[in-house]
């Protein structure tokens, strides 16, 4: 049995903290003994953990640079005495490198969850200087471990390990059940987006590419699923353009992805991502998809088989190719159906939770290193994959 100290700076209802979940969950199925540690605060994925008997403790760190939570969390490391530490995002991450010490008598996997453009020269220069306590880098895409190892971490400690999802039962009494709540007349289509509403998904450019699909193809609404710091101005663009009536604001929805069922295509168009956990949830809801064409997303979708990708801030070429999956209703359900398919063979949660715990028995010297399934490389060297 492998002791595995999994740590994270909350619990909240976001992307990262699900996949945190979702691995924390079912690792003891692979023999691995697991405990949480929250290093700011818990949050409403502390009841799953709990369900599923994972203990959790929360360190309670207050300010930027605590050195009251960094000495609870090295007295923790020491009572736990676990077989190695796997840290999540930039908090988690420093702070678990800095309380195992200069030489650390454990390993240390470090998870990076998105290509991080918004990290500032003092938080690069304390990843380098973290680095000699650093056993490996888990990108959960090609697109962050090559963002990293422009970032100068040697591609020998990357690994790619993609985000796992559930593929669920498809329900055409639910999918008319869900349109009648949100108020859909019969004949409307729906698009969706499912994400925080932020700078880095670019949804002003969705309602501006909206107000052109709406020219196109009169009989449709457009669903913004999640909240964020531009909320409210969004709201009030759309109010500006006059397009308000035909866009419904949901906010945060703990069944974001029981809503997707009852939308006809799904749009994402975010400037950067790591994996995008709405995108996955889409394809696997079997939703054709229109997404921006970046790296991350290259990952997910094989352009007109498993959905369709379009040049980054080009808002006609969403109405566009929305327009021509809507006329097409065959292609619209091939592509959903090829990347529901996807999903199922090669990202599911099994999947990413067995290349975790064969990691663990890497770093702690249990099994001679393999190379992984279908394993993504990292420029020239070739690195474990994982889904």
């Amino acid at each position: 049995m492998i002791k595995a100290l999994l740590l994270i700076p909350t619990l909240d209802r976001s992307g990262a903290e699900q996949q945190f979940t979702l691995l924390a969950s079912h690792l003891p199925a692979q023999g691995v003994d697991v405990r949480v540690v929250a290093l700011t605060r818990g949050g409403p994925y502390a009841a799953d953990l709990a369900a599923h008997q994972i203990p959790v403790t929360v360190v309670g760190k207050r300010f930027k640079l605590d050195f009251r939570a960094l000495t609870k969390l090295r007295h923790l490391i020491a009572a736990e005495q676990p077989d190695l530490l796997h840290t999540w995002l930039f908090a988690g991450n420093a702070y678990g490198r800095l309380a195992v010490g200069r030489h650390p008598k454990l390993p240390v996997i470090v998870s990076e969850r998105c290509v991080d453009t918004w990290k500032s020269g003092w938080q690069h220069r304390l990843d380098r200087y973290l680095l000699p306590r650093t056993t490996r880098l888990v990108g959960n895409s090609r697109a962050v471990a090559e963002f990293y190892a422009g970032t100068g971490v040697p591609r020998d400690r990357l690994e790619v390990i993609p985000n796992g999802i559930e593929v669920p039962e498809i329900s055409v009494t639910g999918r008319e059940a869900l349109r009648a709540e949100l108020g859909v007349a019969p004949g409307t289509r729906v698009i969706g987006f499912v994400g925080r509403l932020a700078s880095q998904k670019r949804v002003k450019d969705l309602i501006w590419a909206f107000e052109l699909l709406r020219i196109l193809q009169e009989q449709t609404i457009f669903v913004v699923v999640g909240d964020g710091p531009q909320r409210a101005g969004l709201e009030q663009f759309a109010r500006d353009i006059r397009v308000d009536y035909r866009i419904r604001f949901l906010g945060h929805r703990a069944d974001a992805q029981r809503l997707m069922q009852g939308m006809d295509i799904f749009w994402l168009a975010s400037e950067f991502e790591g994996m995008s956990n709405s995108l996955m949830e889409a394809m696997a809801a079997g939703l054709p998809v229109v997404a921006s064409d970046i790296p991350a997303n290259r990952e997910l979708i094989i352009p007109n088989v498993t959905g369709c990708l379009v040049p980054l801030g080009d808002r006609a070429a969403f109405a566009q190719t929305t327009e021509r999956l809507l006329v097409d209703v065959p292609l619209a359900t091939a592509l959903g159906a090829a990347a529901r398919q996807r999903m199922q063979t090669e990202f599911s949660i099994g999947q990413m939770v067995e290349r975790y715990a064969r990691l663990y028995r890497q770093v702690i010297g249990q099994t001679e290193e393999v190379e992984a399934p279908q394993a993504p490389t990292v420029g020239s060297s070739p690195q474990q994959a994982g889904g």
